[in-house]
């Protein structure tokens, strides 16, 4: 018996291979193992090999694994693209349709089970899937009664008629397989779980469910991967607590609609990828000098232009800090697990009425898309705070006077009120003015109302702005990444570990304004620092070296293919630099 499994299912893009991967993993979540997926897919909606690879585990876990243990193909090319992930005592199990080969150098064996002959048998080839992920539960030992939860929560609603079909061919798979192969294979038989009953979802799910404790109750948004699937739960749960979703035209309108929301006191958010962000840009500037509170989410995919619109990168840093024209404050946050998106979304909330100012929570494809084990969610660590908006009645104004809405302050946060307020009239534009918001060039107001922005984050306050497993006082190497690179990372220090290599990791959650502190600290006490990112030019690297200097201990590990790194592949690279 084994403690954790890799199993894949590939095949063409529309012919069910998200729903086979959907019931296997949901069928493991609930019977108490951990899961980590990553989903390998086309940018278009039919046609092109997509895959699903799945890790199950009876321990937390973060990443996908370096090999595979389990294939299940539904036609050729699924076995060329990704046999070599096989190791050695693996299996392949294929559609008798397409007469499955393995390669001459594949060592895993092929197991040839007629997944669209029983379905069509059973009434419709739609049920292969079925079939397949029974064949899969023999090879595991498990039962096919183990699945009837999640096939009667995915096909109930079409009737039990629907549901035993889907049962039959699960058992039909089940059967074959055990004939073919004479019972479960016991190498690739997992241990026991504990049973425990823990959330399985991706990213995007965990930070529209943040938004939603967080008190959002307005989005406005425009369709883009892989940042979607935040518009879709919002569309699906936010009018349960009188919210409401636009799509709007473009990233444009979606950024100043949200800024308009926002202004009237509503808390608002939008989400789009790297192509999106660029069209807001100048939103964002506006949220930056109307002092109006802005969320947005960016979820990082390959670059630039339309690039690799369904593939993994990192890319988006320097634009998501730097990217806005002239200067003005905001906040960037990058979540490094589902569990941090939920909690971080809840915080970007706060930190935007508290600041008066643009915050971006950075997420990337792998972070967003791939769904995980999530333990159970805190919701007393959540609470909402608005800063210094005023709701109550505002003092009589002087005679002709304005309401300072821009009132230059010690901690540079104005007080800020609800638009039609009595005694709260006051001007909103977005060329420079004075403290009643009324235009100004005048150069000494210019000066202050710079300086009283620039003010604003010298006191943010940002719980455990970096994670950070620190056990060593003076590391041999010091590992660094941000967003969805932790789990690959975690995995990898063990075996450098065992090398007798002292490593320490942190991971940088609060990107900007950068953490300089508590990275200056981990820093100076590592002989050398490694900074892992899924980009082509080192971006966090560079902005560590920007605040922290120490130029010549900080290295590169980059991986800019479109894929997520395995730890295999981390473990090498930072040995190459060791």
């Amino acid at each position: 018996m084994v403690d954790q499994l890799s199993w894949k299912v590939g095949g063409q893009q529309g012919e069910g291979i998200d729903s086979t991967g959907e019931v296997f993993s949901l069928a493991q979540n609930r019977l108490g193992y951990y899961l980590y997926t990553y989903r390998h897919f086309s940018s278009r909606i039919k046609g092109g090999h997509t895959n699903n690879k799945i890790r199950v585990s009876t321990k937390e876990i973060g990443a996908v694994s370096d090999d595979l243990d389990i294939l299940v193909a539904f036609d050729q090319e699924t076995i060329d693209v990704n046999y070599r992930e096989l190791h050695e005592e693996g299996l392949i199990i294929a559609d008798a349709k397409f007469n499955p080969t393995a390669p001459e150098d594949c060592k895993a064996k092929l197991y040839a089970v007629p997944f669209t002959e029983i379905a069509n048998k059973l009434g419709t080839s739609l049920m292969k899937n079925m079939v397949a992920i029974g064949a899969t539960s023999a090879i595991l030992g498990q039962s096919t009664e183990e699945y009837r939860e999640i096939v009667q929560e995915v096909y109930g609603r079409k009737g039990e008629k629907v549901v035993e079909k889907n049962m039959e061919a699960l058992r039909q798979g089940a059967e074959y397989f055990n004939e073919q192969a004479g019972g479960p294979i016991e190498r690739l038989q997992l241990e026991k779980a504990d049973g425990k009953k823990r959330m399985f979802m991706i990213g995007n799910d965990a930070i529209s469910l943040g938004f939603l404790v967080g008190g959002v109750r307005f989005m406005s948004a425009y369709p883009i991967t892989p940042a979607s699937e935040i518009m879709e739960y919002m569309i699906k749960h936010l009018p349960k607590y009188g919210g409401t979703v636009i799509q709007t035209e473009d990233e444009i309108a979606a950024a100043t609609m949200a800024i308009g929301a926002n202004y009237a006191g509503v808390r608002t958010i939008t989400a789009s990828a790297g192509p999106g962000l660029s069209l807001m840009m100048e939103a964002i500037g506006l949220s930056g000098i109307t002092e109006t509170p802005l969320v947005i989410v960016d979820t990082q995919r390959g670059g630039p232009s339309t690039g690799l619109p369904t593939k993994q990168e990192q890319s988006d840093l320097m634009a998501m800090i730097y990217g806005t024209h002239g200067e003005i404050p905001k906040v960037v946050i990058a979540p490094s697990t589902a569990e941090e998106a939920f909690y971080d979304a809840v915080e970007a909330l706060n930190i935007a009425e508290e600041y008066q100012c643009p915050v971006i929570v950075l997420s990337d494809l792998q972070l967003s898309l791939g769904k995980q084990s999530v333990q159970p969610l805190d919701y007393s660590k959540t609470e909402i705070r608005r800063g210094k908006l005023q709701v109550d009645e505002l003092p009589e104004l002087e005679a002709k006077e304005y309401f300072k809405r821009y009132e230059v302050t010690e901690d540079g946060v104005s007080p800020r009120i609800l638009p039609g307020m009595k005694n709260g009239i006051h001007h909103v534009t977005g060329v420079e003015h004075d403290q009643t918001g009324k235009p100004s060039e005048v150069a000494a107001n210019r000066q202050d109302q710079m300086d009283k922005r620039n003010r604003k984050l010298q006191n943010l306050k940002f719980k455990n702005p970096v994670f950070k497993n620190a056990k060593h006082d003076e590391a041999d190497v010091l590992v660094v990444g941000f967003n969805s690179t932790r789990g690959a990372i975690e995995e990898m220090i063990p075996h450098l570990e065992e090398d007798g290599i002292k490593v320490n990791h942190a991971h940088v959650r609060l990107v900007h304004p950068f953490p300089t502190k508590e990275m200056k600290e981990m820093v100076d006490s590592a002989k050398k620092v490694i900074v892992v990112e899924n980009n082509s030019t080192g971006q966090l690297a560079n902005i560590m070296k920007m605040n922290l200097g120490n130029l010549d201990k900080i290295n590169n590990v980059l991986k800019y293919n479109g894929n997520p790194f395995l730890p295999s592949e981390i473990y090498t690279k930072c040995k190459e630099l060791l």
